[in-house]
């Protein structure tokens, strides 16, 4: 027995010892290939992976290397600045490599079809990297893969091969912010154990196969930011542990499929900005643990269920921008932990149920543009926490509720574009965190609120086009954040409130159509409105001489600079991008200019009493896209220096008294689309230039002094003809022209013909020197070709640009 003992124990021992140096020698064999791999990295310098040396122990020493008896199982060097590429991987050397974690790094180039021999592989993640190129198809092979991520800063294109549906262990497959392209497989049904399915902002097309709708340990499903069409399959509601669904940006056609109710887990469904059809499921209102519902940017139509009243989780109910009717239900009022309620951009009707204001939580109550009637609830007041109230464009009445001034949390409301009537309730200029105040267009009276208080946080202020009077208040140099100003429209009679000009933000002046009179003073100050982008005074009683030394002041017009942003107002921490309008005259027309505010520089001075010389400082102002300053009683000549405004698209100095030549200067503005200097006393020869070209005469008419194209047939030393040529000779010229057009339809008619005759005329034209006859007709060909060009872009410009929105 002693001898058996001892015969196994030397056995164990020899299996002992062969194993040790088999995995001493693996354990080698490994550290060099990871060695040589290192090699090829284009930073050699990485301070983390220092420890990566031959005479340290790879298991213990070396940066993100663990093993496990003695083998490579996971390498974790995640974060660590390589910058190198996956084809001198060692994957054949590592085949006990369970976890591979490479991402946040600069690895480029394509992922080696070698990467299937990693076939005892749970974790592979990839992301933000640089890689390319498609998926091969031998990651099929990777039969114990629980985790694949390869989304975000990587480039990968081409389909989603078939063999990733072999993969039955995955968990989680991420496949985000990519180039993917192609049907989305249907093998992806066979991933029993799948809980994450990301494919969003790629460029897959076709429909969601009906296998998708296996998964059924699917957690969540994210395919939004695609080019998916076809329609929503009703195989999803199948998806019982769901709680997210991710469908917007996409085409889906089609209605929502009622199947879509049994998601009893859901928490959020997301499928905006689609072309969904039909009515809204009331099956939705089974989704008790619904908190977030965003539908908007679809073709909805019919009522909203009744049913969504009973979502009693939900927090974000978004249904904007679809066809919707009928009313609001009165059911709304049982969402006592809805936050957000958007609206807007439907055709809903009806008053506003006063079961809204049992919404305590309400944070933004948002429903412009439908067809609401009724008044504003009183009852609004009572939810403190309210911070934007948007109702404009409806067909809401009566008064202006006083209890609105309790909201201390309001920062944006906008009620303009209704029919409300009554004062402005003094206490409004009192709420302190208010940024918007938007009353546009409605039937208002009285006198303007004036106990603007000192740390108003109010941006923009908007009253155009009510009935208001009285004096511009003065406490309105308290809102020092002030951006937009417009109180066009109204009954305002004042003088020119210059101490406006100590406003450091202000960017939109809008005094448009009120009683305003006096001249226009300097305060004396040194800066004065430094940011001021859009001066309207148009249509008001200013009088004596332009305001040169205001002129001088408007900084933020002496830079043309694209990178300004529209005003953004915070609203509980983050930034809601709300749309300041304002309408300006430009190119004759009214439009209305919905953003970019910054960079549409206008000034508007039309239809004063304004006296003396256009001051030359204007020319500095290069910003500039309108100038108007129409309807005067200017007098001298246009300064030179207006050649100077290179952006300027539209000019108006019609009906003043301007006298002597158009500065030939102007005929460098390439971006002039509207000029207007008719009706002065203007004199000389028109400038020739591209843009005066495309010029009526309209431009010019009411200046009997005035010459050249398009007024006359000739001026000076303009090439289209010399003013010492007789009128017999212009006679004889016209008839030559029209014999030169019948020439060029014979021409075409008969080509062999036509070419012998043209050859002819030109010989004959060379022979006896009269060239200036063939530039006339050549020019005068050129000048049709281009005002006919001109009138068929206007037309289409009218039919699609009157009363646009920028």
């Amino acid at each position: 027995m002693m001898i058996i003992s001892s015969k196994i124990f030397s056995s164990l021992q020899f299996f002992t010892l062969l194993y040790l140096f088999t995995v001493t020698f693996a354990s080698i064999e490994e550290a060099i290939a990871l060695l040589k791999w290192k090699a090829t990295f284009k930073n050699q310098n990485n301070s983390l992976l220092t420890s990566w040396m031959p005479s340290s122990n790879t298991c213990e020493d070396w940066y993100g290397v663990v093993c496990f008896n003695g083998r490579v199982n996971t390498l974790n060097i995640t974060n660590t600045s390589v910058s190198a590429t996956l084809n001198a991987f060692p994957f054949s050397s590592l085949p006990f490599l369970e976890n591979l974690d490479l991402s946040m790094n600069d690895f480029s180039g394509t992922i080696p079809p070698e990467i299937g021999n990693l076939t005892n592989l749970v974790y592979l993640n990839l992301n933000f990297n640089q890689i390319s190129g498609t998926i091969p198809q031998q990651m099929g092979s990777l039969t114990k893969l629980q985790i694949l991520c390869i989304f975000k800063w990587n480039f990968l294109s081409g389909s989603i091969p078939e063999e990733i549906g072999y993969l039955r262990s995955l968990t989680k497959l991420s496949l985000g912010k990519n180039f993917l392209s192609g049907s989305i497989p249907a093998s992806l049904g066979n991933l029993n154990n799948l809980s994450f399915l990301l494919l969003y902002e790629n460029q897959p097309s076709g429909s969601i196969p009906q296998e998708i709708g296996y998964l059924w340990s699917l957690n969540v499903l994210h395919f939004s930011n695609n080019s998916l069409n076809a329609y929503i399959p009703a195989s999803l509601g199948n998806l019982s542990n769901l709680s997210g669904l991710y469908l917007y940006n996409n085409q889906f056609s089609r209605s929502i499929p009622e199947e879509i109710g049994y998601l009893s887990n859901l928490s959020g469904l997301y499928i905006y900005n689609n072309q969904l059809s039909g009515s809204i499921p009331a099956s939705l209102g089974n989704l008790n643990n619904l908190s977030r519902l965003h539908l908007y940017n679809n073709q909805l139509s019919g009522s909203i269920p009744e049913e969504i009243g009973y979502l009693s989780s939900l927090t974000y109910l978004y249904l904007g921008n679809s066809s919707l009717n009928g009313s609001i239900p009165s059911s709304f009022g049982n969402l006592r932990n809805l936050k957000n309620m958007i609206l807007n951009d439907n055709n809903l009707i009806g008053e506003i149920p006063s079961s809204i204001c049992n919404l305590k939580s309400l944070e933004m109550f948002y429903m412009p543009r439908n067809n609401l009637k009724g008044k504003v609830p009183q009852c609004l007041g009572n939810i403190s926490g309210l911070q934007v109230l948007v109702m404009s464009h409806n067909n809401l009445s009566g008064e202006m509720p006083p209890s609105i001034s309790n909201l201390t949390s309001l920062q944006i409301l906008d009620l303009g574009r209704n029919n409300l009537e009554g004062a402005i309730p003094q206490c409004f200029g009192n709420i302190s965190s208010l940024q918007v105040y938007d009353m546009q267009n409605n039937k208002l009276s009285g006198t303007l609120p004036t106990n603007f208080s000192i740390g108003s946080s109010l941006i923009s202020l908007n009253l155009h086009g009510n009935e208001l009077e009285g004096e511009i208040p003065r406490s309105l140099a308290n809102c020092k954040k002030l951006q937009v100003l417009d109180l066009g429209d109204n009954h305002l009679n004042d003088t020119y409130p210059m101490w406006l000009g100590t406003l450091p933000e202000l960017r939109v002046l809008r005094l448009t159509s009120n009683k305003l009179h006096g001249p226009i003073r300097s305060s004396g100050a040194e800066i004065m409105f430094p940011d001021l982008r859009i001066m309207d005074l148009s249509y008001n009683a200013f009088s004596k001489d332009l305001p040169t030394s205001q002129f001088h002041h408007l900084k933020g017009m002496r830079t043309i600079d694209q990178t300004m942003k529209a005003p953004s107002y915070k609203r509980g921490g983050v930034y809601y991008h709300y749309q300041d309008s304002v309408v300006v005259v430009t190119k004759g027309l009214k439009f209305e200019v919905v953003k970019m505010l910054s960079l549409y520089t206008i000034i508007d001075l039309s239809n004063h009493k304004f006296e003396g010389h256009i001051p030359s400082v204007l020319g500095d102002l290069i910003a500039l896209r309108v100038l108007n300053m129409s309807h005067n009683g200017l007098k001298g000549h246009i300064p030179p220096a207006l050649g100077n405004l290179s952006v300027v698209e539209s000019l108006d100095l019609s009906f003043n008294r301007l006298s002597g030549e158009i500065p030939q200067q102007l005929a460098s503005l390439t971006s002039l689309e509207f000029l207007n200097l008719s009706h002065n006393y203007l004199q000389g020869c028109i400038p020739q230039g591209p843009q005066f070209l495309t010029f009526e005469n309209n431009s010019y008419e009411g200046n009997d002094g005035l010459r050249g194209f398009p007024v006359s047939k000739g001026c000076g030393n303009d090439p289209v003809s010399e003013t010492n040529y007789t009128v017999s000779a212009l006679d004889d010229q016209e008839r030559n022209s029209e014999f030169f057009n019948d020439f060029w339809k014979s021409a075409l008619m008969g080509y062999g013909s036509g070419l012998c005759i043209g050859l002819s005329i030109i010989y004959f034209l060379i022979s006896t020197g009269n060239l200036r006859w063939l530039a006339r007709i050549i020019e005068e060909l050129e000048h049709k070709i281009i005002r006919q060009r001109r009138k068929k872009q206007r037309g289409q410009g009218n039919y699609r640009g009157r009363n646009n929105r920028f």
